[in-house]
């Protein structure tokens, strides 16, 4: 929980519960409102101008997905509470666009709250978006913060009436949704994937403070993914096993497909961490090897010219009496000397293996 979206929580402190304030990115774009009514014969998809165009889907014995893409317009979204009955804290949550993924269970309804993921620009930035979901006896209502999602592939097979869904209820319609949302988490971990394998090439072949640096980004994405991902285990293990009228037996099954899928999404995210945690130390152990190798060249060095420079300063002080001093061949003397130690402690080291 980022100190931003604490702060924008703020705003509700005092409020009756209820309230609908928008937490979340400002946005001014206009809202979309799609509508799509469908049975195993007839499909008909319009772009609605208001939502009261939408309230016969009760009524009606067609499926009906309703979409509204923007949920910072809080007249629309009271007014959509009253066109269904939606209870007020539903309408909070809906706005509340920091929710984490949540299930509750009015009787009536289904409320869904889960996060869809996809990237964004060049670097791959990855953007959560709280996407909600209202299952109805004969509807599905769903809310997004902007325009643009993953159930594109959920309305082509509705136009072109492929699979099953066109045969089904509005419970298999909302298991749609969830199972195109969560699919999409293997195209995020897979792009994941691709890093963490450049992060290791770049480990091996020359480790940089950049480097350091993409470890560090990397372990911030998952860890926002984790947060993201891992509420929506429990959400959809209870879905799956429900008692309630709106989900079919027949359903059932399909929401524990999507429950398998939601298992290996975490059990990936979760090894990449540890993938991570290990490049991390590789990277430590690789720094600390190579500023040992630096330590132990100067070491070796420091080592010939100690004993040199002990002898320069012997003959550096300035007595008068001296052995050598008046020797004719003195100086070479004593940098021949000054030579066969360098060149005994080098063969010394060598011995060792030192170097």
């Amino acid at each position: 929980m980022t100190t931003k979206y604490i702060k924008e929580l703020s705003k509700q402190v005092g409020l009756v519960p209820g309230t609908l304030v928008h937490i979340g990115r400002e946005r001014t774009e206009d809202v979309k409102i799609t509508l799509i009514d469908y049975d195993e014969a007839d499909f008909e998809e319009k772009e609605a101008q208001n939502i009261e165009e939408c309230s016969l889907v009760k009524k009606t014995p067609k499926v009906s997905w309703v979409n509204i893409s923007g949920v910072h317009d809080i007249e629309l979204i009271e007014k959509v509470g009253k066109e269904f009955d939606l209870h007020p804290l539903v309408q909070e949550d809906i706005v509340n666009t920091g929710l984490r993924p949540k299930l509750e269970d009015f009787e009536t309804y289904l409320f869904v709250s889960l996060k869809m993921l996809y990237n964004k620009g060049d670097n791959g930035e990855i953007i959560a978006e709280q996407v909600s979901l209202v299952l109805g006896k004969n509807f599905v209502l769903s809310f997004q913060e902007q325009e643009g999602d993953v159930f594109e592939i959920i309305r082509e097979r509705l136009r072109k009436a492929k699979g099953r869904i066109r045969k089904q209820g509005a419970d298999y319609l909302l298991y749609a949704l969830m199972d195109a949302i969560v699919d999409n988490y293997f195209i995020i971990l897979e792009g994941l994937g691709e890093k963490i394998e450049i992060l290791e090439d770049k480990l091996v072949k020359n480790p940089t403070p950049k480097t350091l640096q993409s470890i560090h980004n990397m372990k911030r994405d998952l860890l926002f993914l984790r947060k993201a991902i891992w509420p929506l285990r429990e959400v959809i293990s209870t879905l799956s096993k429900s008692e309630s009228r709106l989900i079919k037996g027949s359903t059932e099954v399909y929401l524990r497909d999507v429950y398998d899928h939601m298992i290996q999404v975490i059990d990936t995210v979760e090894t990449f961490r540890d993938m991570i945690s290990g490049i991390l130390d590789v990277y430590l152990s690789s720094i600390s090897n190579r500023m040992n190798e630096v330590m132990k060249v100067l070491t070796i060095f420091a080592a010939i010219f100690i004993p040199l420079t002990f002898i320069a300063g012997i003959y550096g002080m300035n007595f008068k009496y001296m052995p050598e001093l008046d020797w004719h061949y003195g100086y070479f003397g004593v940098l021949g000397f000054m030579g066969i130690v360098a060149i005994g402690l080098i063969f010394f080291f060598k011995r060792k293996k030192w170097f």
